[in-house]
């Protein structure tokens, strides 16, 4: 998937009526789906992008916004594995522990997830079986100190970054966002084809 610019990503909200948020530091974490569903795959990407003074930055991590393999031939929910459906999710997650072990961005508000429950690699991204609620939808990394190649057991519904020291850098830029705004982050998830 080609990096979105930044007019790309702006007109999109526009167009969606999704939030850009102003401000110093203030966050805007935007994933995007890959048109590439191919399963294990980091091949989605997390857009960070915020104001300092009049100059809007934007970076680009890999990351998977799709539930691994493991996950989807084994749902830890009876009505199958949760993949975040694309929409806007205002005040979504907050700093906390991932799993109780280190900083991450972990679910406190609802989120939409389809329930795929057939078991197999492909993803069923069917909107007649959605659920809205609290699932656990974090924000976290891989493996620390790597960088990761396949999902594997990585997400069985979050949003993982690929690189640990990227993940860092998206927690640094959220401690400091938090220091100013409160530690609540909203997420805005777009397939690649709303660019």
């Amino acid at each position: 998937m080609q990096q979105p610019t930044l007019k790309q990503v702006t007109d999109a909200l526009k167009r969606l009526d999704y939030p850009f948020f102003k401000g110093d530091y203030n966050l805007n974490l935007i994933g995007v789906r890959s048109a590439d569903l191919s399963p294990d795959t980091f091949n989605d990407q997390l857009l960070l992008v915020y104001q300092v003074g009049q100059k809007t930055h934007l970076h680009h991590f890999e990351q998977t916004t799709d539930p691994g393999v493991y996950y989807r031939k084994k749902p830890i929910n009876v009505d199958g594995t949760a993949i975040l459906k694309p929409g806007h999710y205002r005040g979504c997650w907050r700093i906390g522990n991932h799993q109780g072990k280190y900083p991450a961005l972990v679910q406190r508000g609802p989120m939409t997830v389809y329930r795929d429950a057939d078991a197999d690699k492909s993803l069923d991204l069917d909107d007649d079986s959605t659920q809205t609620g609290l699932f656990g939808i974090n924000l976290h990394r891989a493996l620390d100190n790597h960088y990761s190649l396949n999902v594997g057991r990585w997400s069985a519904g979050c949003q993982v970054l690929a690189n640990s020291l990227d993940f860092d850098l998206v927690m640094a830029f959220a401690k400091k966002s938090a220091a100013i705004y409160g530690p609540s982050f909203s997420y805005t998830l777009l397939t690649e084809s709303q660019l």
